[in-house]
């Protein structure tokens, strides 16, 4: 029972402190920072940058002096007979008699250094290991980048589920209150019924919204933590609010940053990329060279009909050897020759698409800077648009309760009113989106 109940409390306390390392609330900055340590494909390129921490010295070691060990031991359950003339034992000439040479059992140890002293493709590996390793920092960044992209876009997606909800549950109290006026004035004479049923219309339409925005929060909130690398159903609070943002991210000092495509990941990955097929090239050529390896070996052999070589008794006999070994490749039949030009032909193809990108980023930080410019003035002009649909709204509002405006006037301002707030919110969070996909092509958030 004591035992047990250790078991339980171990586990409450384990659960306890598994928890507090998972946030209730976060910040737009904080869930950043949280999800480039926590998010799954940020955490794999770490992974891809110690793997190649580890294929660079892979490489680097294949150079080195190399020392392996070999123990054989043989049994000759039947040994091999031989022939030999009878009279080298004083027979007589024409007959044969039966030999075994050699003992029934045998055993051998050896150990050999190999070392290479000239190889072309060992240099070339070790330059491709260098580049490799670069890449893989360069693939780190560019997951990063795209990390913080998805995760403002994730956050803002949630925002705007929040916002519409709480707009439309507004806009449903002051609906109900004019339906339930409009029902008495009907119910007293004062009104048509039409009235009744175009308001009864306007709010079925949006609780069914707002249904509908609840299900998208719940969605927008999954997708948040998965960005964040969280549990799908782990529960979670924004500090920050989609006003603050959008007035935080009206910094129009971005859109004169200098369009320079080589401080680009995108550039750098592909200029990685030409680097390795001007190393491929190389390691073609070296194919041509000659290879000279070194090695020495030592060791000894002990022989027996029985069984005998644990014993101190046992004779060993010790050998060794030192060699080189040069190979001069000669002919190949054109092997060769197609391989390297084949490389050559990549490499050509790998400079082209490297100028491709450039003039492709050039036209994407273009891009960028229009939307996120369009996304401040479209985010003015929408502000403006709510007020005017606010005032429309509540003019058309009084009318129709003075009795001079129609419920159709009245109806036409309302959804007019409610396409103006939600167009407001998507503009809001353009803002904001746009906002991070200019840093992002630009790559000021790894630069900053």
């Amino acid at each position: 029972m004591k035992k047990t109940f250790t078991i339980i409390v171990g586990f409450i306390v384990f659960q306890m402190a598994f928890s507090q390392d998972q946030p209730t609330s976060l910040s737009l900055q904080e869930a950043i920072d949280y999800a480039l340590e926590n998010n799954r494909s940020a955490i794999n390129a770490t992974r891809d940058i110690d793997a190649a921490k580890q294929q660079k010295w892979e490489t680097t070691a294949s150079g080195l002096p190399q020392i392996s060990a070999s123990i054989d031991y043989q049994n000759n359950l039947k040994q091999q007979v031989q022939v030999i003339p009878a009279e080298f034992f004083g027979g007589q000439p024409g007959e044969f008699s039966e030999v075994i040479f050699g003992t029934k059992q045998s055993m051998t140890g050896f150990a050999t250094l190999n070392q290479k002293v000239f190889d072309g493709s060992y240099i070339v590996g070790l330059q491709s290991a260098k580049v490799y390793l670069e890449i893989s920092k360069n693939a780190k960044v560019k997951t990063d980048l795209e990390v913080r992209k998805s995760v403002i876009d994730a956050y803002g997606n949630v925002l705007l589920a929040e916002e519409s909800i709480t707009i439309l549950e507004r806009n449903i109290d002051v609906l109900e209150k004019n339906l339930f006026e409009t029902t008495k004035i009907f119910e007293n004479g004062l009104e048509e019924e039409e009235s009744v049923e175009q308001l009864k219309i306007t709010l079925s339409g949006l609780k069914s919204n707002l249904n509908n925005s609840k299900r998208l929060k719940t969605l927008a909130y999954q997708m948040l933590n998965i960005n964040l690398g969280m549990d799908v159903y782990e529960p979670l609070e924004l500090t920050d609010s989609l006003e603050a943002l959008t007035t935080q991210n009206m910094t129009l000092g971005i859109l004169e940053a200098e369009a320079n495509p080589e401080s680009t990941i995108d550039y750098l990955i592909a200029k990685n990329d030409a680097e390795s097929k001007a190393l491929l090239l190389k390691l073609e050529k070296s194919k041509a060279l000659p290879t000279l390896n070194a090695f020495i070996n030592g060791g000894y052999s002990g022989y027996s009909d029985e069984f005998t070589f644990a014993k101190k008794s046992q004779d060993w006999f010790g050998s060794s050897l030192f060699g080189l070994s040069l190979d001069i490749p000669i002919f190949s039949s054109g092997m060769r020759s197609a391989s390297t030009q084949r490389a050559q032909i990549n490499l050509e193809k790998s400079e082209t698409e490297l100028t491709e990108t450039e003039q492709r980023i050039k036209l994407e930080i273009a891009s960028a800077k229009s939307d996120y410019q369009f996304a401040i003035e479209d985010y003015q002009n929408k502000k403006e648009n709510l007020a005017l649909a606010e005032r429309i709204e509540t003019k058309n509002q009084t009318k129709f309760f003075e009795g001079i405006g129609s419920s159709f006037d009245l109806r036409q301002a309302q959804t007019q009113l409610y396409t103006a707030q939600q167009e407001l919110l998507q503009a809001m969070l353009d803002v904001v989106n746009y906002k991070a996909a200019l840093e992002t092509v630009l790559n000021t958030p790894i630069d900053n």
